[in-house]
């Protein structure tokens, strides 16, 4: 208890400037700025997470439109030329033409 009491009357002593208010101010500025940032339910701490959750998001947005850009293009290959397509069709889903003998690599 003690401690309590030396800082309430630092804080409510009057300087040599009277500079009593200015700490006051302070000290009310800082409990504010701590309910309103830490201790409201949307805090300083919810804020980052969110913006970090955020530029992950926005990092696999891209990522998966630069997918969707990749398989579109091999899309419109696989369309067009007959020999890619059998080509993919051999190494994905290991087709074979009749008599051929397949050999598997892993």
């Amino acid at each position: 208890m003690g401690f309590l009491r030396k800082f309430w009357n630092w804080l409510w002593a009057p300087g040599k400037d009277g500079s009593s208010f200015r700490r006051v101010a302070t000290f009310a500025t800082v409990i504010a700025a701590l309910l309103v940032f830490v201790f409201n339910e949307d805090n300083i701490f919810r804020w980052v997470k969110a913006g970090i959750e955020i530029r992950n998001q926005e990092r696999q947005k891209e990522w998966y439109m630069g997918e969707i850009e990749r398989l579109d293009t091999e899309i419109e290959t696989l369309k067009n030329d007959k020999d890619s397509l059998e080509k993919f069709a051999r190494e994905e889903f290991l087709f074979a033409a009749p008599g051929e003998d397949v050999y598997i690599e892993e």
